[in-house]
Protein backbone atom coordinates (compact mmCIF):
# COMPACT_ATOMS: atom_id res chain seq x y z
CA UNK A 1 0.00 0.00 0.00
CA UNK A 2 1.27 3.46 -0.88
CA UNK A 3 0.20 5.56 2.11
CA UNK A 4 0.43 8.85 0.30
CA UNK A 5 -2.21 7.67 -2.16
CA UNK A 6 -4.66 7.39 0.72
CA UNK A 7 -3.84 10.20 3.16
CA UNK A 8 -3.69 13.64 1.62
CA UNK A 9 -1.45 15.58 4.00
CA UNK A 10 1.33 18.10 3.58
CA UNK A 11 4.84 16.93 4.44
CA UNK A 12 4.91 18.66 7.82
CA UNK A 13 1.37 17.55 8.68
CA UNK A 14 2.32 13.95 7.83
CA UNK A 15 4.67 13.90 10.82
CA UNK A 16 1.58 13.77 13.07
CA UNK A 17 1.60 10.02 12.39
CA UNK A 18 4.88 9.56 14.29
CA UNK A 19 3.69 10.29 17.86
CA UNK A 20 0.35 8.62 17.10
CA UNK A 21 2.19 5.42 16.27
CA UNK A 22 4.45 5.83 19.30
CA UNK A 23 1.51 6.10 21.70
CA UNK A 24 -0.14 3.05 20.15
CA UNK A 25 3.05 1.00 20.57
CA UNK A 26 3.36 2.09 24.22
CA UNK A 27 -0.27 1.22 24.93
CA UNK A 28 0.25 -2.35 23.72
CA UNK A 29 3.10 -2.97 26.17
CA UNK A 30 2.52 -5.24 29.16
CA UNK A 31 3.15 -2.34 31.58
CA UNK A 32 2.61 0.87 29.60
CA UNK A 33 3.50 4.27 31.05
CA UNK A 34 0.71 5.78 28.99
CA UNK A 35 -2.53 4.22 27.77
CA UNK A 36 -4.03 5.63 24.58
CA UNK A 37 -6.63 3.23 23.24
CA UNK A 38 -7.81 5.80 20.72
CA UNK A 39 -4.34 5.83 19.15
CA UNK A 40 -4.43 2.04 18.88
CA UNK A 41 -7.84 2.14 17.21
CA UNK A 42 -6.69 4.78 14.71
CA UNK A 43 -3.47 2.93 13.87
CA UNK A 44 -5.48 -0.22 13.17
CA UNK A 45 -7.92 1.53 10.84
CA UNK A 46 -6.11 4.41 9.14
CA UNK A 47 -4.93 3.71 5.55
CA UNK A 48 -1.22 4.15 6.17
CA UNK A 49 1.66 1.70 6.01
CA UNK A 50 3.56 2.14 9.29
CA UNK A 51 6.24 -0.44 8.48
CA UNK A 52 8.84 2.14 7.49
CA UNK A 53 8.28 4.04 10.73
CA UNK A 54 8.32 0.86 12.81
CA UNK A 55 11.51 -0.38 11.19
CA UNK A 56 13.53 2.84 11.23
CA UNK A 57 12.48 5.09 14.11
CA UNK A 58 14.79 4.69 17.10
CA UNK A 59 13.45 3.53 20.48
CA UNK A 60 14.71 6.81 21.98
CA UNK A 61 12.53 8.84 19.62
CA UNK A 62 9.53 6.71 20.50
CA UNK A 63 10.18 7.14 24.22
CA UNK A 64 10.43 10.91 23.75
CA UNK A 65 6.86 11.06 22.45
CA UNK A 66 5.67 9.23 25.56
CA UNK A 67 7.69 11.43 27.93
CA UNK A 68 6.29 14.51 26.21
CA UNK A 69 2.71 13.28 26.57
CA UNK A 70 3.21 12.45 30.25
CA UNK A 71 4.63 15.90 30.95
CA UNK A 72 1.84 17.70 29.13
CA UNK A 73 -0.80 15.59 30.87
CA UNK A 74 0.65 16.53 34.26
CA UNK A 75 0.82 20.24 33.44
CA UNK A 76 -2.74 20.37 32.09
CA UNK A 77 -4.15 18.45 35.06
CA UNK A 78 -2.47 20.88 37.45
CA UNK A 79 -3.82 23.84 35.47
CA UNK A 80 -7.41 22.64 35.39
CA UNK A 81 -7.23 21.67 39.07
CA UNK A 82 -6.77 25.40 39.65
CA UNK A 83 -9.15 26.50 36.88
CA UNK A 84 -11.70 23.69 36.32
CA UNK A 85 -13.54 25.54 33.56
CA UNK A 86 -10.39 26.54 31.70
CA UNK A 87 -9.95 26.45 27.94
CA UNK A 88 -7.11 24.40 26.48
CA UNK A 89 -6.09 25.06 22.89
CA UNK A 90 -4.27 22.13 21.28
CA UNK A 91 -2.13 23.90 18.67
CA UNK A 92 -1.16 21.65 15.78
CA UNK A 93 -3.38 18.97 17.27
CA UNK A 94 -2.86 16.36 14.56
CA UNK A 95 -4.38 13.12 15.86
CA UNK A 96 -3.52 13.88 19.47
CA UNK A 97 -5.81 12.46 22.15
CA UNK A 98 -4.69 14.35 25.25
CA UNK A 99 -8.27 15.41 26.00
CA UNK A 100 -9.27 11.80 26.70
CA UNK A 101 -6.57 11.50 29.37
CA UNK A 102 -7.06 14.84 31.18
CA UNK A 103 -10.77 15.64 30.88
CA UNK A 104 -12.33 16.75 34.17
CA UNK A 105 -15.83 16.97 32.75
CA UNK A 106 -15.76 20.78 32.70
CA UNK A 107 -12.90 22.12 30.62
CA UNK A 108 -13.40 23.51 27.12
CA UNK A 109 -11.09 22.19 24.42
CA UNK A 110 -10.11 23.61 21.03
CA UNK A 111 -8.24 21.51 18.46
CA UNK A 112 -6.41 23.82 16.06
CA UNK A 113 -4.65 22.70 12.90
CA UNK A 114 -4.47 23.17 9.15
CA UNK A 115 -7.55 22.22 7.09
CA UNK A 116 -6.20 18.93 5.71
CA UNK A 117 -5.29 17.73 9.20
CA UNK A 118 -8.60 18.78 10.74
CA UNK A 119 -10.46 16.99 7.94
CA UNK A 120 -8.51 13.80 8.73
CA UNK A 121 -8.97 14.27 12.47
CA UNK A 122 -12.74 14.52 12.19
CA UNK A 123 -12.82 11.11 10.54
CA UNK A 124 -11.43 9.50 13.69
CA UNK A 125 -11.97 11.91 16.60
CA UNK A 126 -15.39 13.62 16.62
CA UNK A 127 -16.20 17.00 18.12
CA UNK A 128 -18.67 17.30 20.98
CA UNK A 129 -20.20 20.02 23.15
CA UNK A 130 -16.82 20.73 24.80
CA UNK A 131 -14.44 19.96 21.93
CA UNK A 132 -14.29 22.29 18.94
CA UNK A 133 -12.09 21.97 15.86
CA UNK A 134 -10.75 25.05 14.10
CA UNK A 135 -9.14 24.78 10.66
CA UNK A 136 -6.44 27.42 10.32
CA UNK A 137 -2.83 28.23 11.00
CA UNK A 138 -1.89 29.27 14.53
CA UNK A 139 -0.52 32.44 12.91
CA UNK A 140 -3.98 33.34 11.60
CA UNK A 141 -5.27 35.53 14.40
CA UNK A 142 -8.94 34.86 13.67
CA UNK A 143 -8.93 31.83 16.00
CA UNK A 144 -8.52 34.06 19.05
CA UNK A 145 -12.13 35.15 18.54
CA UNK A 146 -13.21 31.78 19.93
CA UNK A 147 -11.82 32.60 23.37
CA UNK A 148 -13.67 34.83 25.83
CA UNK A 149 -11.60 37.51 27.61
CA UNK A 150 -12.44 36.17 31.07
CA UNK A 151 -11.35 32.59 30.35
CA UNK A 152 -8.23 31.00 31.80
CA UNK A 153 -6.31 29.63 28.82
CA UNK A 154 -3.52 27.15 28.29
CA UNK A 155 -1.95 26.42 24.93
CA UNK A 156 -0.66 22.91 24.32
CA UNK A 157 1.95 23.01 21.54
CA UNK A 158 3.44 19.56 20.94
CA UNK A 159 5.91 18.92 18.15
CA UNK A 160 5.07 22.15 16.34
CA UNK A 161 7.43 25.04 17.07
CA UNK A 162 10.43 23.20 15.63
CA UNK A 163 9.07 23.69 12.14
CA UNK A 164 9.15 27.50 12.22
CA UNK A 165 11.78 30.20 12.21
CA UNK A 166 12.59 32.15 15.36
CA UNK A 167 10.89 35.26 13.96
CA UNK A 168 7.65 33.29 13.57
CA UNK A 169 7.73 32.14 17.18
CA UNK A 170 8.40 35.66 18.43
CA UNK A 171 5.39 36.82 16.44
CA UNK A 172 3.24 34.06 17.95
CA UNK A 173 4.17 35.03 21.51
CA UNK A 174 3.42 38.66 20.66
CA UNK A 175 -0.01 37.75 19.26
CA UNK A 176 -0.81 35.70 22.37
CA UNK A 177 -0.03 38.71 24.55
CA UNK A 178 -2.15 40.97 22.34
CA UNK A 179 -5.24 38.76 22.16
CA UNK A 180 -5.18 36.52 25.27
CA UNK A 181 -2.76 37.94 27.86
CA UNK A 182 -2.28 35.76 30.94
CA UNK A 183 -2.15 32.60 28.84
CA UNK A 184 0.07 29.73 29.93
CA UNK A 185 1.84 27.67 27.26
CA UNK A 186 3.39 24.22 27.41
CA UNK A 187 5.61 23.08 24.57
CA UNK A 188 8.58 20.97 23.60
CA UNK A 189 11.72 22.39 22.06
CA UNK A 190 15.18 21.38 20.98
CA UNK A 191 18.71 22.70 21.06
CA UNK A 192 20.29 23.71 17.77
CA UNK A 193 22.21 20.43 17.85
CA UNK A 194 19.00 18.55 18.58
CA UNK A 195 17.22 19.87 15.50
CA UNK A 196 20.03 18.54 13.31
CA UNK A 197 19.89 15.17 15.05
CA UNK A 198 16.10 14.96 14.71
CA UNK A 199 16.22 15.67 10.99
CA UNK A 200 18.70 12.86 10.50
CA UNK A 201 17.46 10.31 13.00
CA UNK A 202 13.69 10.85 12.81
CA UNK A 203 12.52 12.66 9.66
CA UNK A 204 14.93 10.96 7.26
CA UNK A 205 14.72 7.50 8.80
CA UNK A 206 10.94 7.58 8.99
CA UNK A 207 10.80 8.25 5.25
CA UNK A 208 9.32 11.74 5.62
CA UNK A 209 9.89 14.48 3.05
CA UNK A 210 12.85 16.79 3.69
CA UNK A 211 10.50 19.77 3.54
CA UNK A 212 9.42 18.59 7.00
CA UNK A 213 12.87 19.33 8.44
CA UNK A 214 12.99 21.06 11.80
CA UNK A 215 14.19 24.68 11.78
CA UNK A 216 14.08 26.25 15.25
CA UNK A 217 16.39 25.31 18.05
CA UNK A 218 17.31 27.20 21.21
CA UNK A 219 20.14 26.32 23.58
CA UNK A 220 18.92 28.31 26.60
CA UNK A 221 15.16 28.59 27.00
CA UNK A 222 15.56 31.48 29.45
CA UNK A 223 16.45 33.58 26.40
CA UNK A 224 12.69 33.83 25.82
CA UNK A 225 12.49 36.25 28.73
CA UNK A 226 14.94 38.47 26.87
CA UNK A 227 12.75 38.39 23.77
CA UNK A 228 9.87 40.09 25.54
CA UNK A 229 9.37 41.28 29.14
CA UNK A 230 5.88 39.75 29.10
CA UNK A 231 7.28 36.20 28.83
CA UNK A 232 7.97 34.31 32.06
CA UNK A 233 9.51 30.82 32.04
CA UNK A 234 7.70 28.89 34.77
CA UNK A 235 9.43 25.54 34.35
CA UNK A 236 11.70 23.70 31.96
CA UNK A 237 13.56 20.42 31.96
CA UNK A 238 15.30 17.92 29.66
CA UNK A 239 12.86 15.52 28.00
CA UNK A 240 13.73 12.38 29.97
CA UNK A 241 14.67 13.85 33.33
CA UNK A 242 11.58 12.61 35.18
CA UNK A 243 11.06 9.43 33.21
CA UNK A 244 14.45 7.70 32.93
CA UNK A 245 13.74 5.75 36.12
CA UNK A 246 11.08 3.69 34.38
CA UNK A 247 13.46 2.16 31.85
CA UNK A 248 16.30 -0.37 32.01
CA UNK A 249 19.88 0.90 32.36
CA UNK A 250 20.70 0.37 28.69
CA UNK A 251 17.99 2.80 27.63
CA UNK A 252 18.70 5.13 30.53
CA UNK A 253 22.21 5.73 29.26
CA UNK A 254 20.88 6.95 25.91
CA UNK A 255 18.39 9.18 27.68
CA UNK A 256 21.06 10.67 29.92
CA UNK A 257 23.23 11.49 26.91
CA UNK A 258 20.28 13.07 25.08
CA UNK A 259 19.42 15.14 28.14
CA UNK A 260 23.03 16.25 28.60
CA UNK A 261 23.12 17.43 24.97
CA UNK A 262 19.69 19.08 25.35
CA UNK A 263 18.50 17.22 22.29
CA UNK A 264 14.86 17.53 23.44
CA UNK A 265 13.36 19.54 26.28
CA UNK A 266 10.03 20.61 27.76
CA UNK A 267 8.87 24.02 28.91
CA UNK A 268 5.99 25.83 30.61
CA UNK A 269 5.76 29.59 30.17
CA UNK A 270 3.28 32.36 30.86
CA UNK A 271 2.69 35.45 28.77
CA UNK A 272 1.21 38.32 30.77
Amino acid sequence: MNAQDHIDLGSVQETLLLPLWGRAVETKKEKPLLVDNTAVAIIESIPYDFRVIAHNVSPLSRVSWIARSLYFDEQIKAFIAQYPNATVVNVGCGLDTTFDRVDNGKLQWIDLDLPDTIALRKQYIPENERIKCISCSVFDTCWYQNIKPEEHVMLLIAGVLYYFEEADIKRLWSDVYTFIPGTEIIFDYSSTYGTKMANKQVIDKAGMNQSAYLKWGIDNILELEQWDPHIKVIHHMPMFQEYRQYYPMRKRIGMMIADRLKVMSLAHIKIE
